[in-house]
C-alpha cells in the first residue's frame, strides 16, 4: 500500500515538473517580447526625441531671421535657415546616425513653411507674403487673427529615407519605422529686454500709447507730466529693478545718458518704478537731449527728433506705481524737453522741428534771437508745434490751449510710426516693436 501510494505521489510531482517547464517556456518567451518591444520603444523614443530637436532647431533659426534687419519686410531666405538648421540635426537609423529628413525644396510649401500663428485658435497657416504689416493702429489681439501678419516658421522632421531600425518587431514582420515630428516657432513683440536693450531711465505708461480700444497708436503726441492741472503722467522714471527697488533719483540718475538698462528686463515683472518730477534727473536727462547727435538751430536746440526705445508699463489709473508691470516696449520721438518752471514769454520754444517751422518765425526772416518774436507770436508758435504733431495730455486736452503754468519742466513725445529693430524675446504686447528671440508655440 505505501509502495502504491509512494508511486503515485512520484508520478504528480513528474507531472507538476512538465507543467512548470511548459510555464516557464511561456513566461521566458512574454518576457522576451515585453523587453524587445521595451527595446523597440526606447529606440523609437531616442529617435523622435532627436527628430523633434531638429524640427525644434530648424523653426527657431527661421524664426530668428523670418525678417530683415529694420523689421521692414519678410525674409523669403528664412525657409533655407530653417531648413539648413534641421538637416543639421541627426537622428538614428538602421544605417547609424545620419541627418534627418526635411522633405523641402525651395519656396514655401512642403516641409519648410512661412505663415501665421494664432493663440486664439492654436493654428499654423501657411502664408508666403513677403509684406510686413503696420503694427500701429492695431491691438495684439487683431493682429493674432490676422493670417497676413507673418509671424512663425514651421518645420517638420522625418525619418522615412532611412526609417528608425526594428531590432526584435521584425519577428512580427515590422522591418523599421517611420517617425516624424514637427514645430512651430512664433517671432511676436518685444518681451523681455537683454541688457542695453533700453536707452534711457524712462518708462512709458501703455494708456499712454493705445487708443479706447486698446489699439497701440503713433497719431498722438503726449508729454510727461500731462500737466493742464490733471494728476495724470504719461510715464516713470525707473532703476530698471527687477525685483522692484526704490526707484529714487539717487538711484535713476547715475543711468541717465548712460548704456540703458545694465541687466534684463522681464516681461510681466513689475520694474522700480516713481511718477512726478525729479528735478536732477530731469536736467541731466534735458542735457543728453541737447548734446545729442541732432541737427540744431542756432540756439543749440535739436530740429530733428530723439528717438529712444522704452520700456512700455501698465498704468492703472494712468498712473505708475512703485513697481509697475512691463508690458512691452516702445520707440518713440522726443519733440521737445522743457527747461524752465514755467515760461510767460514762451521763450523756450521750437521753432523748427523735423521739417516743420513756425510761421511768425519764418515771415520774420527766421532770425536768431527769438525776441525778435513778440510775445504774441511766440505763443503762435508754441500753439503751431502742438497742432503740427497732435499734442495732447493724457486726458485729450490740447497741449496748444494750456498756459505757461501748465507747460512746466516736461517731455513731448510722439511713438513712432516705423519699423524698427527687433529687440528682446518674444512675449510683450504690441507697441510697434518686434522680438528679436522667437520661442517654440507648437
Amino acid at each position: 500500500m505505501k509502495i502504491a501510494l509512494k508511486a503515485l505521489h512520484s508520478s504528480k510531482l513528474r507531472d507538476q515538473r512538465g507543467v512548470t517547464i511548459v510555464l516557464v517556456a511561456i513566461l521566458m518567451f512574454a518576457f522576451l517580447g515585453i523587453a524587445a518591444l521595451a527595446i523597440d520603444l526606447s529606440n523609437l523614443y531616442v529617435v523622435r526625441n532627436e527628430l523633434q530637436n531638429a524640427a525644434d532647431a530648424g523653426a527657431l533659426a527661421g524664426a530668428r531671421f523670418l525678417y530683415n534687419d529694420e523689421g521692414t519686410s519678410v525674409n523669403p531666405g528664412a525657409n533655407q535657415i530653417a531648413y539648413d538648421a534641421a538637416t543639421a540635426n541627426k537622428a538614428l537609423a538602421m544605417t547609424g546616425a545620419i541627418a534627418v529628413d526635411v522633405n523641402w525644396a525651395g519656396g514655401n510649401i512642403g516641409d519648410v513653411q512661412r505663415g501665421h500663428w494664432s493663440f486664439a485658435t492654436r493654428t499654423f497657416t501657411p502664408n508666403d507674403s513677403l509684406t510686413a504689416v503696420d503694427l500701429w493702429d492695431r491691438s495684439t489681439e487683431s493682429l493674432d487673427l490676422d493670417t497676413d501678419f507673418i509671424n512663425a516658421v514651421r518645420v517638420e522632421a522625418r525619418r522615412q529615407a532611412t526609417p528608425a531600425a526594428s531590432f526584435f518587431a521584425r519577428i512580427l514582420g515590422h522591418e523599421s519605422f517611420e517617425l516624424s515630428a514637427d514645430a512651430v516657432a512664433y517671432i511676436g513683440f518685444a518681451g523681455s529686454l537683454r541688457p542695453e536693450d533700453v536707452d534711457q531711465p524712462v518708462a512709458i505708461c501703455r494708456q499712454a500709447i493705445t487708443n479706447a480700444d486698446g489699439d497701440y497708436t503713433c497719431n498722438t503726441g503726449r508729454m510727461i507730466d500731462s500737466g493742464g492741472g490733471t494728476t495724470h503722467n504719461t510715464g516713470a522714471w525707473t532703476n530698471f529693478s527687477q525685483p522692484c527697488d526704490t526707484a529714487s533719483a539717487s538711484s535713476v540718475r547715475p543711468l541717465v545718458c548712460g548704456s540703458g538698462n545694465p541687466d534684463v528686463i522681464s516681461f510681466g515683472d513689475g520694474m522700480g518704478t516713481v511718477g512726478g518730477m525729479q528735478n536732477n534727473v530731469y536736467s541731466d536727462l534735458r542735457d543728453c537731449w541737447l548734446s545729442a547727435p541732432l541737427p540744431q538751430d542756432s540756439r543749440g536746440y535739436p530740429t530733428e527728433v530723439w528717438q529712444l526705445t522704452l520700456p512700455v508699463v501698465d498704468c492703472p489709473g494712468n498712473n505708475p506705481g512703485p513697481c509697475s508691470e512691463v508690458v512691452g516696449t516702445v520707440t518713440l520721438n522726443v519733440l521737445w524737453i522743457k527747461q524752465a518752471s514755467t515760461d510767460p514769454q514762451w521763450i523756450d520754444i521750437p521753432l523748427q522741428m523735423q521739417g516743420w517751422e513756425c510761421s511768425a518765425w519764418v515771415n520774420a526772416g527766421r532770425p536768431e534771437n527769438i525776441n525778435l518774436l513778440d510775445g504774441s507770436q511766440r505763443q503762435q508758435c508754441w500753439q503751431e508745434f502742438s497742432s503740427a504733431f497732435n499734442l495732447h495730455t493724457a486726458d485729450g486736452t490740447s497741449v496748444g490751449t494750456l498756459t505757461p503754468s501748465d507747460l512746466q519742466k516736461t517731455m513731448f513725445f510722439l511713438p513712432d510710426c516705423e519699423p524698427h529693430e527687433p529687440r528682446g524675446v518674444t512675449g510683450g504686447e504690441n507697441f510697434g516693436v518686434l522680438a528679436r528671440i522667437p520661442v517654440l508655440v507648437e
